[in-house]
């Protein structure tokens, strides 16, 4: 779940802006005891919240908005702002079972950079596009994937989202799905047009991605800076690969393979400087984050070292996503977006997660 864009003096949906950070903590001081409490706990959706993402308004970050899924045959993709409160004539009701969400800048649509939220509609099998800030449809009521795979081995039903920013601009959807095969190509990678009429378009460009067929795989997210995608395979760890198709589908790295307590979730990259900064990754049954770090070393690249485990209030968190520019009076150095199970999604101060560890 993370893109950025160019236009811009920040990276969002995951990836976040400069915040220095000075120290190099360790595992040794990893502090699992304090539970962090939310600042700001959102209004509950009707049903089942499931996966945020956060928007920044480029003319008032104070304005940024927070789309949320509510997981249901009967779901939606809520819009929060930053004090938790929905904005009834944003939300989009009547989407099947919506699970993840993900946000772009600056898509080109009739000639305009546009940007957007998507989100995976799994009974339908389509991605569903809505511009920001005023969440009007982009997708001519869904745009079908994983198009001739096995819907009884649910090899089509959606899951998991992240939108990768090329550095030349062109945009992709990643997408995962409840079920595939573990020979390769669970994932597939699409990339975003507009179709001639200001809508989107999608175009398979690659299936790549291990699967170990333990559980499923749903977090995704893309670190546009680095050019990497990482994403969850439950019960086993975080695998790594590079976003642009022409550099291959080689898997670079198999991380965060141990103490995790049921399922690796919702995956959140926090940047604090060129090629630094953080993964957090949510473990789920422990109701705590594991935070590794984001770079690796000269002679180890892929390797991410766990540096704090934080313990938070929300309860069985699936998603989450991460900015760390100023927003407001109450998110001075970053917001951490958490969906809990009551139906709602908790927001936290970054450097509340971060305490002394982090900075």
């Amino acid at each position: 779940m993370i893109n950025t864009n160019n236009k811009l003096t920040w990276i969002s949906c995951g990836i976040s802006l400069l915040l220095g950070v000075a120290g190099c903590a360790t595992a040794a001081n990893t502090d699992t005891a304090k539970v962090i409490k939310p600042v700001i706990i959102s209004e509950p959706v009707k049903i089942d919240s499931d996966d945020p993402a956060i928007w920044i308004n480029p003319n008032d970050p104070a304005k940024s908005l927070i789309v949320g899924t509510d997981k249901a045959e009967d779901g939606a993709l809520y819009v929060y702002d930053l004090k938790g409160k929905i904005q009834g004539d944003l939300v989009r009701r009547g989407i099947k079972r919506p699970n993840n969400v993900d946000i772009a800048y600056g898509l080109v649509l009739n000639g305009k950079p546009t940007d957007y939220c998507v989100a995976t509609e799994r009974i339908t099998h389509k991605l569903r596009f809505f511009s920001l800030p005023d969440m009007k449809p982009l997708d001519n009521g869904g745009i079908p994937v994983f198009e001739g795979e096995d819907e009884s081995k649910q090899f089509r039903d959606l899951m998991g989202i992240a939108v990768y920013t090329a550095p030349d601009g062109k945009q992709y959807a990643v997408v995962g799905r409840k079920s595939g095969p573990t020979t390769g190509g669970y994932l597939w990678q699409y990339l975003l047009q507009d179709d001639g009429q200001g809508n989107i378009k999608a175009t398979l460009v690659r299936k790549f991605g291990k699967y170990s067929g333990k559980k499923e795989i749903e977090a995704i997210a893309v670190d546009n800076e680095l050019g990497y995608i990482y994403y969850s395979d439950e019960q086993v760890g975080v695998r790594q690969y590079y976003a642009d198709p022409a550099k291959g589908d080689e898997e670079l790295a198999l991380f965060a393979k141990t103490g995790f307590k049921e399922d690796h979730e919702g995956i959140s990259i926090f940047k604090t400087a060129p090629g630094k900064g953080y993964i957090l990754v949510s473990d789920q049954g422990a109701n705590q984050f594991q935070i590794f770090r984001r770079e690796g070393t000269a002679d180890k690249p892929y390797q991410h070292e766990l540096v704090k485990v934080v313990k938070v209030a929300a309860s069985h968190s699936d998603g989450s996503e991460v900015v760390n520019m100023p927003l407001d009076s109450t998110f001075k150095h970053g917001l951490f977006v958490v969906m809990s199970d009551d139906k709602t999604f908790h927001y936290y101060r970054w450097e509340d997660i971060a305490g002394e560890d982090l900075k």
